[in-house]
């Protein structure tokens, strides 16, 4: 079941920590900054900034202050991995009424409120959201409020669009199709460009030629309102050369099986993670 919940970044009350500013981290706070977010209302914490939150933090964001400030809103950008240590350092920030907004890849709601405590919501994001154009999906715990949906629905649409779920399970499957999906999508533009090569073409021109198809066809796909198949059959001419290539790949141990098996692998392991 899915649940709509929109709001405005400069709905958004109170202070906002932001613990981790890598890539998606760093992702998220340009987007606010871009969105009308004001600089002064948002705290860092990154103990290796690079530049470019260095130079955010002249616009008026708060980088690593000295003492610790309480949030409204506490977004865990941290990797899955360092949070085990991170978690209890960040608790003293968290209030009984703390709105926490975690996009850590197969962390559960639950080890996030026995480490921080909060009103948390998860959420995974993938990397297109460095362009804005990524999409998260996202589940809130049993005590978030409608108000807090909204920031935190505020806070993931700076990056793209925004998904909400209400069963927790289903964030693995997510994370093996959109969080780890732009791999295979890379992938895709890899093998063809080495398929292309194969076939005659000059290394330089395959690959060019596949980045270009796949970025385009991403693109069309994006804008169009018609479904992935609708598209690929106006590119398929009967007997064609189209045809003669989707009839190996749609085969019975083509493409299908073989991206079914990929994201239950990763389903699999996404759960393995969160134990």
């Amino acid at each position: 079941m899915a649940v709509s919940n929109t709001g405005a970044l400069k709905d958004i009350a109170g202070t906002i920590v932001l613990a981790g500013a890598g890539k998606m981290g760093g992702a998220m706070l340009t987007g606010w900054l871009a969105g009308g977010l004001d600089a002064r209302r948002v705290v860092v914490l990154e103990p290796h900034p690079s530049d470019e939150i260095r130079a955010l933090a002249a616009k008026g964001v708060r980088l690593n202050p000295r003492e610790a400030t309480s949030a409204e809103t506490l977004v865990l950008a941290v990797k899955p991995q360092t949070f085990p240590e991170a978690g209890p350092m960040l608790k003293p920030l968290v209030g009984p009424s703390t709105l926490v907004v975690s996009i850590m890849a197969g962390t559960t709601v639950t080890a996030i409120e026995k480490t921080c405590g909060g009103m948390v919501v998860r959420a995974m994001p993938n990397t297109p959201a460095a362009i804005g154009r990524g999409i998260t999906v996202a589940v809130p715990a049993g005590n978030v409020s409608a108000a807090q949906r909204a920031t935190a629905d505020a806070l993931l649409r700076a990056i793209g669009a925004v998904e909400w779920v209400t069963d927790e399970k289903l964030m693995d499957a997510v994370t093996a199709v959109s969080g780890s999906g732009p791999a295979y999508v890379f992938l895709l533009a890899e093998e063809l460009a080495r398929a292309g090569v194969e076939a005659g073409l000059p290394a330089e021109l395959a690959e060019k030629l596949a980045r270009e198809t796949v970025a385009g066809s991403g693109e069309l796909l994006h804008r169009s309102d018609l479904p992935a198949a609708t598209l690929r059959q106006n590119v398929t001419s009967p007997g064609g050369t189209t045809q003669a290539a989707l009839e190996v790949l749609m085969a019975g141990d083509g493409l299908k099986p073989l991206m079914i098996r990929a994201v239950a692998a990763a389903t699999k392991r996404s759960i393995e993670l969160a134990k």
